[in-house]
């Protein structure tokens, strides 16, 4: 397994040149010229990441990593910390939300423990535990510097791995309760805006209990004081497991020339981190939904993203990165489907000035 400093040293920027010919060839398509919008962007875009004229994304799985958090005990979700361990179970049962989405996409799910506080024995849940949850970030760091460089390396093998097994596409998910306060945490580290609009209901908390869980994340902001220059500080200080082996998989994606999608706001604040450790790392990722969660929109403006579903949810697990595969999938059917202007004994649009 290599350092993370070897493979965020070695990701490269998207193939410019590609980029142009396959924009040339989608103005070349029986249609007025870019009026597929931002199908037509997301099939430049993996052009620039495969390098090659005709992407393929045939093959597609959603990572999801699951761990606890320590930040459980302040109160700040409706959720008993047990959900984490429960929901972890039941996705070998194939019953949860991610699991129908990735049947209906026919695409692999990918069920990693990095930090679950229970032991899970189960064939289909890859043990990569580094520790049992982290610990309250209301009293200290949620983990050590090098625990969270740990849960990030593990992020990038696990994608290692799926790429030497022949995935073209990767979606990201999680399952953690309490993480809705660690992305609040890290958004509110690097956005400028009250503290409101980071931080969410999460799971369905009462006004009383939300007010609570914002007072939380400022207060473990204060007591740890993460340097917003060091993102692995920031995430060691106030992240969680999933959101550190999350943004391993960004690096790890970038670092492989492969497509990977966000799914909603605690992959994106993983995104975030991974394009804090490396900026490069953001031209390889794809958006997917614009979750309810608030916070979630903000991270994205950071990212300099724009969803590409707008459906209110907030689940989670990967859920909106699979929709997202439907999208993507479509992008690329066009792209090598369509017969041009010449094919169609149509003469071809001309650009407007």
């Amino acid at each position: 397994m290599f350092s993370l400093d070897y493979i965020t040293s070695r990701i490269t920027p998207l193939n410019q040149n590609t980029m142009v010919v396959v924009k040339k060839r989608l103005d070349s398509l029986t249609k007025p010229i870019g009026s597929l919008g931002r199908l037509e962007d997301i099939v430049v875009r993996l052009a620039g990441i495969k390098g090659h004229m005709y992407p393929e994304v045939d093959k597609k799985c959603v990572i999801v990593m699951c761990a606890d958090n320590g930040v459980v005990a302040e109160g700040v979700s409706s959720c008993p910390k047990d959900v984490t361990a429960k929901v972890t179970q039941n996705f070998t049962r194939g019953i949860t939300g991610i699991n129908i989405f990735t049947r209906h996409t026919n695409s692999d799910l990918v069920i990693v423990d990095i930090g679950v506080d229970a032991k899970l024995e189960h064939p289909q849940i890859i043990n990569r535990k580094v520790k049992w949850g982290t610990d309250n970030i209301a009293k200290g760091p949620a983990m050590s510097r090098d625990e969270a460089v740990k849960a990030i390396e593990i992020g990038i093998d696990i994608i290692s791995q799926r790429v030497d097994q022949g995935i073209r596409l990767f979606g990201t998910g999680e399952m953690g309760i309490g993480n809705t306060t660690t992305s609040g945490a890290i958004a509110a580290v690097y956005a400028d805006c009250p503290i409101e609009h980071v931080v969410g209901r999460g799971a369905g908390l009462t006004r009383e209990d939300y007010q609570n869980k914002m007072n939380i994340v400022k207060k473990s902001i204060e007591i740890n004081q993460p340097d917003k220059d060091d993102p692995i500080d920031v995430l060691a200080k106030v992240g969680g497991l999933d959101i550190a082996g999350l943004a391993g998989c960004f690096i790890g994606a970038a670092y492989h020339k492969t497509p990977i999608i966000i799914d909603g706001f605690i992959s994106a604040a993983a995104a975030l981190i991974a394009s804090k450790i490396n900026p490069l790392v953001k031209e390889y990722i794809l958006p997917s939904h614009g979750s309810a969660e608030p916070g979630a929109e903000v991270v994205m403006k950071m990212l300099n993203m724009q969803p590409m579903l707008n459906l209110g949810m907030r689940l989670g697990e990967g859920t909106g990165a699979a929709l997202a595969f439907h999208i993507v999938d479509a992008a690329v059917a066009a792209y090598t489907q369509m017969g041009t202007f010449e094919d169609a004994d149509i003469e071809q649009y001309e650009p407007l000035e």
